[in-house]
């Protein structure tokens, strides 16, 4: 086993200090008691104050927009973790107001049995839950898009909607309330009215999209009369004791967009009228600042604007953005910030957050790590979401719990990367006898390295969940021990799993071995083990190439980017992305796509871009960032051994972090 202190990582929390005392139970509970207080809403009670918000999965919905056994497995799930109250994401009320193509539909009555099925089946599980209605106008993907004025999208939905007319709106403002109705009838506990991010109602609010002049245009009075309209036909539908709440914008973040002292306004009216709770969030399609922000942006992002309002309002007030971590969402109770905690992607990678935060167990929760690949880009690309770090979301409704194995048995894994990491975590789940081994000094294999680019150390928080399941589980690891027929007589393997990961290849350039750059790979940048110079070309603009980037350019270093493709870092989520690239934009670093090097000169690089051919003068190093390769060469000297060989990840074949999780979890639930 390694030692304790080297479990550690740069993100450990003041709960896992505590936790080594004789009283850590007690400490950790009183912590935490703010958010695990009762709260009311209404006339409604849930068991704590976490909210699992709502999110558009893009799966568990038929033809017919009906929901189905995977969406019902998925919200069970969270509520076996023990979520206060959960909300049904991305709920349409209209055909033309769905987002993406599977969501739930709530413009008919055919919809009602099997939500009402959806909402016994979770009921037993102690979640409050409800639905949030919504229709996206400009901002669904299809091309029959309404809105108030016929303006596109600032981003992502191409396509001018066409203008509602009155009789129009009308006829929305009933689909809002004949919808609530439907929820009501089928069991929920609550609504939620969607009236944030950019989507239709939020539409008729921002001057940034609405530019009618009619009684719907223009006043702030105008601009909310859509929202005020839709919640008093719902509340005749539903009646007063049915739970309401409201999701609005703090703030747009774009040009002519809806303000903090708008959504002031109008939270105080919403209040008047009886609303029983409000939701804060913030953004837009195209704002500056993402509805949806990757780890890039600071945990609790949107906090202040859930705090301003609250200041002004007597009703509950959730807070939402970025709060994955139990002890941030207590204190932003403890300090009066909010009523409610919004946790969406954080119940995504872990559904049993709330019950192992009530615990104790902080060092058991599997955290998001902050890309958006899977639960955000997935959708956007009209693709089922699912969760890199946890394989399971989405496949609720199929998985198994395989239990013990039958026979137990000694399992070597090498590579500690996330692949071997997992694969150790899931054998030993298993009952099996599991050693692990590394050539490094460390976990976490090329990920670590990863993390220590700018921005990038919530990766570690994979690598760390691991590292703790680990030492649970009693996984003997050896670090600086590489494969070797010494080690295979040693532990006497009865199976192996290769895991070793990848290394960054070197691509065939004219010049390469003339010239007097320093030449070196990604990885050797990023383990100190060797220097650059002042002056830098980063050869390949993927992920790993602006990541590099990054990295060198936060250290002073001069930075150009080639990149042979069309797009840079296709392999990020578009969120992702956006930030990392409003980085280089500040540091000093220069990007070229479509590229084709011709050859590389004493201190110069000829290339050609944009059907001109160009030339760098005056570099000093040159990084290989463009491509990696499989080091799965270990299988070779295992042939003598007769034994079971698995090679997962990206000894397997080079590819993203979600397949080598998958494959190691999966091979471990396989022995």
């Amino acid at each position: 086993m390694i030692a304790p202190q080297a479990r550690r990582h740069a993100n450990c929390s003041r709960i896992d200090e505590i936790s080594g005392s004789d009283n850590a139970q007690e400490a950790e509970m009183t912590l935490l008691k703010h958010l695990f207080e009762p709260i009311t809403i209404g006339g409604l009670t849930a068991r704590n104050r976490i909210l699992m918000s709502p999110m558009s999965v893009n799966f568990g919905v038929d033809d017919d927009g009906n929901v189905t056994e995977q969406l019902t497995a998925y919200f069970i799930a969270r509520a076996k973790g023990g979520a206060g109250m959960m909300l049904v994401g991305g709920a349409a009320v209209d055909p033309g107001g769905m987002e993406a193509p599977r969501l739930p539909g709530l413009w008919d009555d055919a919809c009602i049995p099997a939500l009402r099925k959806m909402a016994s089946s979770v009921r037993p599980y102690g979640a409050k839950f409800g639905v949030q209605m919504m229709h996206g106008g400009r901002q669904c993907m299809h091309d029959n898009k309404v809105a108030p004025s016929p303006i596109a999208a600032p981003a992502l939905a191409k396509g001018i909607p066409r203008a509602l007319s009155i009789a129009q709106i009308h006829q929305m403002v009933a689909a809002f309330g004949d919808s609530a109705r439907r929820c009501k009838a089928a069991g929920f506990d609550f609504i939620e009215i969607h009236a944030a991010h950019g989507y239709l109602i939020n539409q008729f609010m921002s001057p940034n999209a609405n530019k009618r002049s009619d009684e719907y245009g223009g006043s702030f009075e105008n601009r909310i009369r859509f929202m005020m309209e839709v919640y008093r036909d719902i509340r005749k539908k539903v009646s007063d004791d049915f739970p309401v709440g409201v999701r609005i914008n703090g703030d747009d973040f774009i040009r002519d967009g809806w303000t903090l002292e708008e959504a002031i306004r109008l939270a105080q009216i919403l209040e008047e009228q009886g609303v029983d709770y409000l939701h804060i969030s913030a953004g837009v399609y195209g704002s500056t600042q993402l509805t949806i922000p990757s780890m890039y942006a600071s945990h609790g992002c949107f906090v202040y604007l859930a705090a301003a309002v609250k200041r002004q309002v007597s009703i509950p007030v959730v807070a939402v953005g970025r709060i994955k971590h139990p002890e941030l969402a207590d204190r932003i109770l403890k300090e009066g910030k909010a009523d409610i905690i919004a946790m969406g992607r954080a119940l995504i990678a872990d559904p049993d957050l709330p019950q192992k935060a009530a615990a104790g167990a902080y060092t058991q929760i599997r955290n998001c790590i902050g890309c958006c690949r899977g639960c955000i880009q997935s959708v956007f690309d009209q693709e089922p979401a699912f969760c890199v770090v946890n394989p399971e979301m989405g496949r609720e409704y199929v998985m198994e719990d395989v239990g013990k194995a039958e026979k137990t048995k000694k399992v070597l894994v090498v590579g500690a990367g996330p692949a071997g990491l997992a694969a150790c975590r899931s054998a030993a789940i298993r009952g099996h006898d599991v050693i692990l081994i590394d050539a490094h000094g460390y976990l976490g294999g090329l990920l670590r390295l990863g993390a220590l680019a700018p921005g990038r150390g919530e990766l570690m928080d994979i690598i760390g969940f691991f590292q703790n399941e680990l030492e649970r589980l009693k996984v003997e690891i050896r670090l600086n021990v590489a494969l070797s027929k010494e080690v295979m007589d040693d532990i006497r393997p009865e199976q192996v799993i290769i895991a070793t990961g990848s290394l960054a290849d070197t691509p065939i350039i004219k010049g390469l071995s003339q010239t007097r750059m320093d030449l070196c790979s990604v990885t050797e940048v990023f383990e100190a083990s060797v220097g650059t110079g002042d002056r830098v070309i980063v050869i390949g603009g993927g992920q790993v190439g602006l990541m590099t980037a990054d990295f060198l350019a936060e250290k002073g270093k001069e930075v150009v980017v080639l990149h042979r493709g069309a797009h840079f870092a296709e392999e990020m989520s578009s969120n992702d992305r956006y930030y990392l690239r409003e980085r280089l934009k500040q540091g000093n670093v220069i990007l070229y796509k479509k590229v084709a090097i011709k050859r590389l000169l004493s201190n110069q690089v000829v290339f050609r871009s944009d059907n001109q051919e160009k030339c760098l003068d005056g570099f000093d190093t040159v990084v290989f960032a463009e491509k990696m390769v499989s080091m799965g060469q270990s299988v070779q000297m295992l042939k003598p051994y007769n034994i079971t060989v698995h090679v997962i990840g990206d000894a397997k074949a080079a590819r993203v972090l979600q397949y080598a999780i998958e494959e190691g979890e999966q091979i471990g639930r396989e022995l």
